[in-house]
This record gives C-alpha cells, structure tokens and sequence, in this order.
C-alpha cells in the first residue's frame, strides 16, 4: 500500500519585523493568489515578508512588496520576485478591513505565510497601528527582562 501523501511541514515564513514595528489589533487568515512556481518556492522557504504590506485597490485587497524567490526549476516560466499579489477576501471582509484603514495610522501588514492542513498557501494579516520609538523601547525592555527572568529561574532552582 501506497502512503497518503501529506502536505510538506515546512516551517512558516515569519515577519518578525510585524510586531515590532506596530501594535496588531486584529489578525485574519486569507488565501493568496499565486502560480506553480511561487508555491514550489514557498514549499522550500525561500520567502521574505520583511517589508511587504497589504493595500485596498479596485476593491481588492493586494499584498505587495512581499518578496517569493524565483524557483530555479521553472527555467523561463519563473515569476517576478516583487510581484503584486492578490489576497482572498469575502466582501464583507474586505469592506470591513477598508472602512478600519481609512482610520489614520491603520496599516495591513502580513504576519506569517504558511501552510494549511489541506496545503493550501495561507497568508495570516494583521490591522496593525503603527509603534511610536518610545513603544519599540518599552517592547525591547520587556523582551530584556523576561529572558533575564527566564534565566535567573534556571541558574537558581
């Protein structure tokens, strides 16, 4: 017998700048718009989220800057690096998002890319504000002293 073939459990593609650099009020799961060689390239993780942000345009939402390698396999059928991509989006969702964008200071910013249980490509985006320097201070403060917590308590038992 022939095993069921699983999707890949390939570790998901982070923006670790995400959080950082804003405050995420909301978070929503969404499908992405993508040709065979962009999903290959995912699937051997070689994506960067790092200053990718997601816009309404014709009613569309569209995740751009978000930056997916070319996969040295598809020879001249590759895709543009840069491309604008299109985001899966009910209506309602999309009327929803826009209306908190019009919202001064509101940015869609994609936290992770990743892999669903079906394997499907799934984009998790956040309603984001962005962090003033003295948040980022506040938020590295908080980072330092809990790793130094974390330590003290394995040191002293």
């Amino acid at each position: 017998m022939a095993a069921k073939n699983k999707p890949s459990e390939v570790q998901a593609i982070l923006n670790r700048r995400a959080r950082f650099d804003y405050h995420i009020e909301d978070e929503l799961e969404v499908g992405i718009v993508l040709v065979g060689s962009e999903v290959k390239s995912l699937r051997a993780g070689k994506a960067n989220l790092q200053d990718a942000y997601a816009v309404e345009r014709d009613e569309e939402i569209w995740l751009m800057n978000a930056q997916i390698a070319e996969y040295p396999g598809a020879n001249r059928f590759n895709h543009e690096p840069r491309r604008p991509r299109k985001l899966l989006l009910h209506r309602q969702q999309i009327r929803k998002l826009v209306g908190k964008l019009r919202v001064k200071g509101y940015t869609l910013v994609p936290i992770r890319m990743y892999f669903n249980a079906r394997g499907k490509v799934k984009v998790m985006i956040g309603l984001g504000k962005g962090k003033k320097e003295f948040d980022k201070r506040d938020s590295i403060k908080e980072r330092e002293w809990a790793r130094e917590k974390a330590r003290a308590v394995r040191t002293h038992p």
